[in-house]
């Protein structure tokens, strides 16, 4: 196993040295109007997982999608076709362990997708879509087809730093790409909006297609949404700011096994679909005085619906803080700070469902080490970013982690990606709360405009949670190195 990493590592070391060599900065091909893009994503996962009773946790495999498209945009439309490539080599067929350890980390959720098969590979079309603008009035617009879709990213703020914390801490909590996958997600359906000056209506309705961890992205689940958001800007002198509410009606019709704390036989009798209305929003501020920049962020959401046989009651909010100081230009630190609550279920047998369920999310962003979401947990985390050079970017993140309620379980997942896997796993913890304390850093180097260079790890110290579940090994470690070129 160590000698498959070191023979992974050693021929992506090799395409990254080859491709920064004879890279140059990408140019769009036009053909009467119609541009051509595309990009090529490599990257190389070492897991160490917490320590089984038996199977293989430690382990490395490559992951990489190539995206090749064709547009064109005039006044009034716009259309785009666009095709993914997904290649997993490596895959790990030892990385399952019985019970309740079940799979040890993302690559057997990979192995387990793609039909038991150690390299895996598909094409299918990743967009493909038209949108007419300017219906009637300036700024409206529909989209139809399959395109992906990020909820809270519906405009783009002009401010710089607005823009970068409503990126990387609100883009995608509960609808994405997953794009952190090797094949990622995107949906097919219709896209309205009408966007002013100052404030914005998006309306979607859709159908989550497969993917994220297997590899053919073709068909669909029988999961579908409706999105709705008004989002409005209020700047005022040297303050930036923007709220957004939204409304999400989530269905999945598939009858497949529910994951939540009740035990398995009652949930094998219970076949009914969910239905979910999640109602939220965010408020988002950046103040600059004196060279001082500081952001606020508040994002809250609240559900209810039925959970099959259950009456669905859950929330979750996350409350945090930036600060970039005045001087130290050699290293523009940016310090943040903040909380994150998701409901957990206190009473299995009460016909509530008290789980915040994260729909369709890209939880990556939020959990760099993705060994947990935003399901029955309290996260309490701090960050440290720093600038030392135009082209690098140095990053590091603790997180305090623990379940909100230890009468439920530990969650891991993204949401649907096949039509027979529910899309998320819970662990029973045996009422242990205290789950984990994350430590991680990543660097990335933008090499030129057509290629970027990226490399993480992460340390996740477990507690008591984890002692329960792996009582020979409560410790574990993610690390990987990423190249992704632009042409």
């Amino acid at each position: 196993m160590r000698l498959r990493a070191v023979l992974f590592f050693c021929l992506y070391l090799s395409g990254v040295v080859a491709m920064a060599q004879q890279t140059t900065t990408p140019a769009a091909t036009s053909t009467n109007g119609t541009v051509v893009h595309g990009s090529i994503r490599m990257r190389v996962e070492g897991w160490d997982w917490f320590v089984p009773d038996s199977g293989d946790n430690a382990y490395a495999f490559s992951g990489n999608i190539v995206r090749i498209s064709a547009s064109k945009t005039t006044s009034r439309r716009d259309w785009l076709a666009e095709l993914a490539a997904p290649i997993l080599i490596g895959l790990p067929d030892q990385a399952t362990s019985p019970g309740v350890q079940g799979q040890l980390g993302q690559g057997a959720t990979y192995f387990a997708a793609n039909s038991h098969h150690q390299t895996a590979a598909m094409v299918f079309p990743k967009q493909l879509f038209v949108r007419w603008k300017n219906i009637g009035i300036a700024g409206q617009n529909l989209r139809i087809g399959r395109f992906e879709l990020g909820d809270g990213m519906e405009r783009t703020p002009t401010d710089m730093v607005l823009a970068t914390v409503k990126r990387e801490h609100v883009n995608q909590r509960l609808i994405g790409t997953f794009g952190f996958t090797h094949v990622s997600r995107s949906f097919d359906g219709l896209e309205y909006s009408l966007n002013r000056k100052t404030a914005g209506v998006t309306v979607v309705a859709a159908i989550a297609d497969r993917g994220v961890f297997q590899t053919d992205g073709w068909g669909w689940n029988r999961v579908g949404f409706g999105y709705a958001a008004y989002t409005f800007d209020w700047n005022k002198g040297r303050r930036s700011s923007e709220t957004r509410v939204f409304m999400i009606e989530y269905v999945d019709w598939r009858d497949v096994l529910k994951t939540d704390n009740r035990s398995a036989a009652v949930r094998r009798s219970d076949s009914r679909k969910i239905r979910l209305e999640t109602f939220g929003g965010h408020s988002l501020h950046v103040v600059t005085i004196a060279g001082r920049t500081v952001d606020l962020l508040a994002w809250g959401a609240v559900q209810t619906g039925r959970w099959g046989k259950l009456d669905q009651r859950a929330w979750a909010m996350d409350f945090e803080a930036g600060f970039q100081p005045k001087g130290m230009p050699a290293l523009k630190p940016w310090l943040r700070a903040g909380f994150t609550r998701g409901s957990g279920d206190e009473n299995s047998g009460d016909g509530k469902h008290g789980t915040f369920f994260q729909l369709l999310p890209t939880p990556r962003p939020y959990a760099r080490f993705p060994f947990f979401n935003m399901m029955n947990i309290e996260d309490a985390f701090g960050s440290l970013t720093i600038r030392p050079h135009s082209k690098v970017t140095i990053s590091s993140e603790f997180h305090s982690l623990r379940l909100a309620n230890p009468n439920d379980l530990w969650y891991l997942g993204g949401g649907v990606y096949q039509p027979w896997s529910f899309g998320y796993t819970g662990r029973p913890v045996d009422a242990a709360r205290s789950l984990a304390n994350l430590y991680d850093v990543q660097t990335e180097y933008r090499v030129d405009s057509a290629v970027t260079l990226t490399g993480y790890f992460g340390y996740a110290a477990g507690r008591g949670v984890l002692q329960n579940i792996y009582p020979r090994g409560k410790d574990a470690k993610f690390t990987y190195a990423e190249v992704t070129h632009r042409f």
